[in-house]
C-alpha cells in the first residue's frame, strides 16, 4: 500500500483545513486508517482512526469535537477535517494503514505540513 497525504498549509488560528490521504497499490477498504502527527521536537502522536467498514472511529481526547476522520473506500481516500485550529496543532500530519484500533500503523505515507499562525 502506498499512501500520500496532502492538504496541509498555513492557516490562522480558528481556521480550518481538510487533509487527504490517497492510497494506491491495494484497496483501502482492507485496512483501518489513522492520522498521526509530529510537532517539532516532540514524539509522533495519535490523532484519529477509522475502521475499514467506516463504522467505528476514535480520537485523541484533546482533539474530540474539532477533528473529524472519514473515508471514501470507493475512491481509496481518507480525510481529516480540522476545525478551530490552534497553534499547538502545528505539526507534520501522517496517514497510516493497518489493523483496528490503529495503535500503530503498518503502512505509512509521507506527511503533510500544517502550520497554524497565532
Amino acid at each position: 500500500v502506498q499512501l500520500q497525504a496532502s492538504g496541509g498549509g498555513l492557516v490562522q488560528t480558528g481556521g480550518s483545513l481538510r487533509l487527504f490521504c490517497a492510497a494506491s497499490g491495494r484497496l483501502l477498504s482492507a485496512y483501518a486508517m489513522a492520522w498521526f502527527r509530529q510537532a517539532p521536537g516532540k514524539e509522533r502522536e495519535f490523532v484519529a482512526a477509522i475502521d475499514w467498514g467506516n463504522r467505528r472511529t476514535r480520537y485523541a481526547d484533546s482533539l474530540k469535537g474539532r477533528f473529524t476522520i472519514s473515508r471514501d473506500n470507493a475512491n481509496n481516500t481518507v480525510y481529516l477535517q480540522m476545525n478551530s485550529l490552534k497553534p499547538q496543532d502545528t505539526a507534520v500530519y501522517y496517514c497510516a494503514a493497518g489493523a483496528w484500533p490503529m495503535m500503530r500503523g503498518h503502512y505509512w505515507g509521507k506527511g503533510t505540513q500544517v502550520t497554524v499562525s497565532s
